[in-house]
């Protein structure tokens, strides 16, 4: 397989894992957060987790920056959240 091939694969895999996974949770955070609650102990470790992953593909987003956008938005989303539960977590 051919680097760009690999790439369309990854890029699937992780669209895929965005739609049924990462967004409905990331969703439910927010709800969460803007309704005043902290995040458990496992929510956070999700999103470190999470964060931790967007450090590995930056590399595949540098080679196909029309994903960046969508990139972009899903790290504004869970800033956003932490932002949130953070002001949460201090009141």
């Amino acid at each position: 397989m051919t680097e760009s091939s690999n790439d369309a694969a990854l890029i699937q895999v992780l669209v895929e894992r965005l739609e049924k996974i990462r967004l409905p949770i990331a969703l439910e955070l927010k709800e969460k957060v803007d309704r005043g609650e902290v995040l458990n102990d496992r929510e956070i470790e999700y999103l470190e987790e999470v964060l931790g992953d967007v450090n590995q593909v930056k590399p595949l987003l540098d080679r196909h920056p029309e994903w960046q956008e969508l990139a972009a938005r899903m790290t504004t989303l869970y800033s956003e959240i932490t932002t949130k539960a953070l002001e949460n977590e201090r009141k």
